[in-house]
């Protein structure tokens, strides 16, 4: 955690080579993957990091929630959100939000989870619409995951995989192709062999 620490300062902005475009993509396929989030709709975002996911879904009209288990990044969130959300530090394994939230979101930080099909439970618990999360499928076997997911009530999936990529900005045409190559049945699931990851949409 003590890398996270260092680099808490301007973390999205270094971590994605054009944030804006993927960040918007990221939060189009949370509000529409799976059961559709609704204007109001709370968002709980385990592992928010800098708060950078925050301003993409505010800007859709939801409530945002972040929660982080390194200090100095929930402090860059609350600087970067400015009390239009809330931001807590805690661990994701842990966390219980006050209220029951429509969807719980986490990216980038799927092996944080200390026992995965406890964990899906956990937030099964207080999730009322679906989980969002990523998945590698090199990394992890998708029919593992899966079978954790219907032992915590969350069988019903949705997966889309996602090919806006993370360090490297396309041209406006080119984030166009690459989001229509996600629907492209086969030919999507065959690049996901070499690289790129899953959206995994969870719910009942």
């Amino acid at each position: 955690m003590k890398k996270y620490a260092r680099q808490a300062e301007s973390w999205s902005e270094r971590q994605y080579a054009d944030p804006a475009a993927y960040l918007a993509h990221r939060a189009d396929l949370v509000l529409t993957l799976g059961p559709t989030l609704e204007q109001g709709d709370e968002v709980l975002d385990l592992a928010c990091g800098d708060g950078g996911f925050g301003e993409a879904l505010l800007a859709r009209g939801l409530r945002y929630r972040g929660v982080d288990s390194t200090e100095e990044m929930v402090d860059e969130a609350r600087r970067r959100l400015e009390g239009r959300a809330s931001v807590e530090l805690g661990d994701l394994n842990e966390y219980e939000p006050p209220a029951p939230v429509a969807a719980t979101t986490l990216f980038r930080a799927v092996y944080y989870a200390r026992d995965r099909r406890a964990f899906f439970r956990h937030v099964a618990a207080f999730t009322r619409k679906k989980l969002v999360f990523d998945l590698n499928p090199r990394q992890y076997e998708l029919r593992d995951v899966v079978a954790d997911l219907e032992a915590a009530g969350l069988g019903r999936l949705e997966l889309r995989p996602f090919f806006v990529p993370q360090t490297v900005r396309l041209p406006g045409p080119a984030v166009t192709l690459a989001q229509a190559l996600e629907r492209s049945g086969p030919l999507a699931r065959g690049a996901l062999r070499f690289r790129f990851t899953y959206l995994v949409a969870a719910s009942r």
